[in-house]
């Protein structure tokens, strides 16, 4: 009597077993799909923030050759050409505490400035123009 060894074909697989198979090849093809779909995504994200930087370097290329153009035009005329001023300045604190008058240690609270080389930055206005010339001794 010869023992014969069973084929794939012949081994019985339990049900449980089938329906893990099953379920996990299900589970795989989804997380394919997911991952499929995440890729376009990703890539068509990529291409609106990379036409959305050329659009901000394009703007600021056109906006330094307007100045460069208005300088010409004002040299041309023989007239002197003013730059825009700061819309945003950084200040930064450079003194202490000590012999301080109450204005300005109340102005540099609202700055935010109540340290010692601490920093902000502040949006130009007639009032915060004002204001930063009381508080010149103690900022930078």
């Amino acid at each position: 009597m010869g023992a014969t060894v069973p084929t794939n074909d012949q081994i019985l697989v339990p049900e449980t077993l089938l329906k893990k198979r099953k379920s996990q090849e299900k589970a795989r093809a989804e997380r394919t799909d997911a991952i499929e779909k995440k890729k376009a995504a990703n890539k068509e994200k990529r291409q609106v923030i990379f036409k959305r930087a050329e659009k901000y370097v394009q703007e600021y290329r056109d906006a330094e050759r307007e100045k460069i153009r208005l300088h010409r035009v004002a040299k041309a005329e023989d007239s002197a050409f003013v730059p825009a001023e700061a819309k945003l300045i950084f200040v930064v604190r450079i003194k202490g505490i000590n012999k301080m008058p109450p204005k300005p240690r109340k102005i540099l609270q609202l700055l935010r400035l109540l340290q010692i080389n601490n920093g902000v930055f502040v949006k130009v206005t007639k009032a915060i123009t004002e204001m930063l010339k009381v508080v010149d001794p103690w900022i930078a």
